[in-house]
């Protein structure tokens, strides 16, 4: 009947499965079944918004249970209904707007969109073998609340990155000049080589020492504590 009908979409809309029970071919009862959100997450997904980065849910999981979820933890962007090749539709579509793509999943159904993207991350816990082959990163404690950390780790090694082939090209640029004036010879040009080498790879190994602030080990049943920096 009508009431039945409403409460079932009203369930939906929470994010529940509804599982019907009947007696003698008249509903009785109904049985709701929902996940529970992870409390990291909504935390994760404001940290990738300040690093500027924008958060999409791409989910086969029914449209209201995707919306629920999604605005639980602050996502605004939801796909939902989607099967594994139209998760991969998505990701490529992003990459020809000129986005680099994370892919961040768990499930057998995820392991297409994980190889086609940019990066892809798998649960290593509780993602399946087939998944983590996909993926690049494997997170093996599971925790969510790491993607940040990997973010601005990544953001840093780019940096550094960058910043050594600029020295390099600046120290050998100077060299050529001087050695046109005359100012170094063969033996004080190889030197300058070198010299060149270390300051890059010093500039490399500064990473080891990078520390940035790890997240919260957050628990269902007490506080968050905070842990000790991380390290690179």
């Amino acid at each position: 009947n009508s009431d039945i009908e409403s409460t079932l979409t009203q369930m939906q809309e929470q994010g529940k499965i509804s599982i019907l029970v009947s007696k003698e071919e008249e509903c009785c009862g109904i049985i709701a079944l929902c996940d529970n959100v992870r409390p990291a997450a909504k935390n994760m997904i404001e940290e990738l918004t300040r690093v500027d980065t924008e958060t999409v849910l791409l989910t086969g999981d029914n449209r209201y249970t995707a919306i629920y979820f999604a605005k639980q933890v602050g996502i605004k962007n939801v796909k939902a209904e989607l099967l594994p090749d139209q998760k991969v539709s998505n990701i490529t579509e992003l990459q020809a707007n000129g986005r680099t793509v994370c892919m961040i999943g768990d499930g057998i159904n995820d392991a297409p969109a994980l190889k086609v993207a940019d990066v892809g991350i798998a649960m290593g816990d509780i993602g399946s073998d087939i998944t983590i082959e996909a993926a690049d990163i494997a997170l093996l404690n599971d925790r969510i609340e790491n993607i940040p950390y990997l973010k601005r780790l990544s953001n840093a090694t780019l940096t550094t990155i960058k910043s050594c082939i600029a020295i390099s090209i600046g120290i050998n640029l100077i060299a050529i000049a001087l050695s046109v004036f005359g100012y170094l010879n063969p033996i004080t040009g190889a030197l300058v080589h070198n010299i060149g080498s270390v300051l890059v790879v010093t500039c490399a190994a500064l990473l080891y020492d990078r520390k940035f602030d790890c997240p919260k080990d957050i628990g269902t049943d007490g506080p968050d504590t905070e842990s000790a920096p991380c390290t690179v």
